[in-house]
């Protein structure tokens, strides 16, 4: 599974303007409705099924990287988004620094196995500094984009 398999090209955005954690889901997930993968009706319950899922324990992972994330009956597959904050934000992280790269992640609960290899992917993605270095540094969607085609191909530097 790649990170293009998931990602919504449509719902990737570098100036986050949210600067606290709801926010910045909502923010985020909008993103996913924006590109019509996620409807109206079901907005509302998917944020706060990713900020239920925040209560338990943040997905602030640190390095500056979160992944919110949830199961949802509305998703008929994986759906990713990511975004970039300029500024940083509060996110609980694990390291208690700020948050500057968040994936968000929605998939269908029937999909357990699919969800976690999304994660387990975006997290070996976002464990690589010089990957999340350059996606910081991303100016525009199609910068992002295209770092992740890259990252997939494995041609990023030092590897």
């Amino acid at each position: 599974m790649k990170l293009s398999d998931f990602v919504v090209r449509e719902a990737i955005s570098v100036d986050l303007e949210s600067t606290t954690k709801p926010e910045v889901v909502r923010e985020v997930a909008r993103g996913l409705l924006t590109a019509g993968l996620l409807s109206e009706e079901d907005f509302e319950s998917v944020i706060k099924a990713i900020l239920s899922r925040e209560e338990l324990g943040s997905t602030g992972i640190g390095q500056g990287v979160a992944v919110p994330h949830t199961r949802h009956p509305s998703a008929q597959r994986l759906l990713g988004a990511v975004a970039l904050s300029r500024k940083g934000v509060e996110f609980a992280a694990l390291d208690g620094e700020p948050v500057y790269v968040f994936f968000l992640l929605i998939s269908p609960p029937n999909q357990p196995g699919d969800h976690l290899r999304a994660l387990e992917n975006i997290t070996r993605h976002l464990k690589d500094e010089n990957f999340v270095n350059l996606l910081r540094q991303s100016k525009t969607p199609a910068q992002v984009w295209d770092l992740i085609l890259e990252a997939e191909q494995g041609m990023m530097l030092g590897r």
